[in-house]
């Protein structure tokens, strides 16, 4: 291995090249590990948590801001919105990945109709989300405090939806790239689009969100039209949305009956931004931003890319409604990584990349922060823990809810996705505070 070489050769490494070159011997000693699945899989999860890493430390430059100062509910919107962003281009990247694997595309027109139809949608979609989104948030606002200026509430909402449709349209045209080049590479799209569609997407929408947000606190109150005029804009290009996305069957569907799992985990990601803005509100726990996005990050793209791939396994060998004969009966938990399928071995590989994987990135921030040593060892070892337990959970229910929304007739596709991810940050946004309030008790700084 190129890093183990180096490692070996540099007689006195940097603390980084030895936890890299830990992590290549770690993943080495497991005799589940297979090479094309780990060049498949550990790229692009590497590429992926830059990202997410990258968002964390954006996170904590931007809450010092003016409006995140001013208007604390910016913060709720931050996993709500990433949450959004993320169900949004991991359905469209697991629904094209899945078209392509399967051969559904038989010439050119089909592909630029397939690809248009997604498009829109997800552009209709991220517009009523974006809105939905800021309504959500203007409610927890006000269960938390009581109060909500209707000043905030039309910045939220022009915050929103500008995030939203901005950030959904630069990243679906990049998924859609990714999936077809990788495609023309030989590379299985499941792998890769997934998390390559979060790996800069939540850098990209978390940018976009504070640039956005500063922008319309600066118009507030001078100039609060404005606000209202882009509202009304984003509003009036819906049913441009519609009519494009329409003229394809599989999206035209979607239009109707794709809403239930998206504004569910909208829903759930807002509890999740309501738990971060209630524990950021403590001085003693503010560090906990750097290391949100982190963790909420790995855990969504780990099991989506399961979740991809048992989709699309589904998909190729059975009916809708008809599931493989080993998964008839009732789902046992440990079955998830101790069967007998390549489900197995892929849910084993996943949740082994978590530790290396984790002690990288903390490792990243702690020197990009400036520290000179190591992380202390019970952070390191609580973060560990709360990663871990918290993707162990989602690989066991993306499982089950996979097989139960096929069973149903349902796509899991375009289902299940949402429902993990928002769960994934709301497991991991719940574990973190407790180990940062873990942490505070112990007095561990």
């Amino acid at each position: 291995m190129a890093v183990s070489t180096m490692a070996r050769s540099n007689p006195s490494p940097s603390s980084l090249e030895a936890v890299v070159a830990l992590m290549e011997v770690y993943l080495q000693s497991m005799m589940v590990w297979r090479a094309n699945l780990r060049t498949a899989i550990l790229v692009p999860f590497v590429l992926a948590g830059f990202g997410t890493v990258s968002a964390g430390m954006l996170l904590d430059v931007v809450q010092s801001w003016d409006v995140f100062q001013e208007i604390s509910e910016i913060l709720i919107l931050v996993p709500a919105i990433l949450g959004m962003k993320g169900n949004l281009e991991m359905t469209m990247a697991s629904r094209l990945s899945t078209a392509v694997n399967a051969r559904k595309i038989d010439s050119t027109k089909e592909m630029w109709m397939l690809i248009g139809g997604n498009l829109a949608l997800k552009q209709f979609q991220a517009t009523v989300l974006g809105l939905l989104a800021s309504l959500m948030v203007t409610l927890l606002g006000w269960i938390a405090d009581g109060q909500m200026p209707f000043s905030h509430i039309v910045l939220l909402c022009s915050t929103s939806l500008s995030t939203a449709v901005l950030a959904s349209l630069l990243q679906g045209i990049v998924v859609v790239g990714v999936i077809f080049g990788s495609k023309r590479m030989g590379i299985n799209p499941d792998n890769v689009a997934t998390p390559i569609a979060a790996s800069f997407g939540d850098l990209i929408t978390l940018s976009l969100l504070a640039c956005f947000s500063q922008w319309f606190y600066s118009f507030m109150e001078f100039y609060p039209y404005v606000l209202y005029l882009v509202d009304l804009l984003y509003l009036c290009l819906i049913p441009v949305w519609m009519v494009i996305s329409s003229k394809h069957p599989a999206s035209h569907i979607l239009l109707r009956s794709g809403w239930e799992p998206i504004i569910t985990a909208m829903v759930i990601s807002s509890i999740g931004g309501l738990i971060l803005d209630k524990t950021v509100s403590d001085p003693n726990l503010i560090g906990i931003v750097l290391y949100a996005p982190v963790i909420n990050g790995v855990g969504g793209n780990l099991v989506s890319i399961q979740a991809s791939r048992i989709s699309t396994h589904l998909h190729l060998n059975c009916s809708p409604g008809e599931l493989p004969v080993g998964s008839r009966s009732c789902f046992n938990p440990f079955q998830t990584f101790f069967g007998s399928g390549a489900h197995c071995r892929s849910a084993q590989v996943l949740l082994l990349l978590v530790l290396p994987g984790q002690l990288i990135f903390v490792h990243i921030i702690h020197v990009i922060k400036g520290g000179l040593t190591l992380p202390s060892l019970l952070f390191t070892v609580l973060f560990l823990s709360a990663s871990l337990i918290q993707v162990f959970l989602l690989l066991i229910v993306a499982d089950c809810l996979v097989h139960c929304l096929w069973r149903r007739g349902k796509d899991p596709d375009s289902y299940s996705i949402p429902y993990l991810t928002a769960l994934g940050d709301l497991l991991g946004t719940a574990l973190l505070s407790l180990a940062f309030l873990l942490l505070w008790c112990i007095g561990d700084s």
